[in-house]
């Protein structure tokens, strides 16, 4: 697995080869046991996230994919992700601040096109671009405050598989 670069990139991926058979990862994450994390595992899936005594508001989480296209090899897919519940959320306000803008964009062409006074959804949409950009800040914010979580997973993750012998990483 390698190194992830110093900034945290929106959903991280990472892909891991092993000299291991399925049912060998499989049974490894089974039994991997470490304080913070509770590991769940369906079918080829595994999540990995903190208890809820370690989590905060940022506290990501990973998603591995087993898989086994030959014999004794075996291929782990990881994503690093904001809990599913924040990032409906963040997606549920961006997609309202475009739909009101694109709403207030049409208004304000309207009353453009009438010869009325459209100073009042131009400002509306100003408001809702800076309500954007607090969305971004609040957001890159919430990454840095993760990141430390994050590595600790990576290392979870690193220590679990260390048994096994690795073919080539992918970023």
């Amino acid at each position: 697995m390698s190194d992830l670069t110093n900034e945290i990139v929106l959903r991280p991926r990472f892909r891991v080869s092993l000299k291991a058979n399925l049912e060998q990862l499989e049974s490894i994450f089974d039994h991997a046991t470490s304080s913070p994390f509770l590991v769940k595992r369906m079918d080829e899936h595994i999540f990995v996230k903190f208890k809820k005594a370690e989590t905060t508001f940022w506290t990501p989480q990973l998603h591995l994919e087993l898989s086994s296209f030959e014999e004794g090899v075996s291929n782990i897919r990881g994503v690093f992700g904001p809990n599913p519940t924040l990032w409906t959320f963040f997606m549920f306000l961006h997609f309202g601040v475009g739909t009101v803008f694109i709403i207030l964009g049409i208004f304000a062409y309207s009353n453009y096109s009438l010869g009325k006074d459209i100073t009042l959804w131009l400002v509306g949409m100003f408001f809702l671009v800076v309500i954007w950009f607090a969305l971004y800040a609040f957001g890159r914010l919430g990454k840095s405050k993760g990141k430390g979580q994050m590595e600790q997973l990576k290392q979870f993750v690193r220590d679990t598989i260390a048994p096994f012998e690795r073919i080539h990483n992918e970023s």
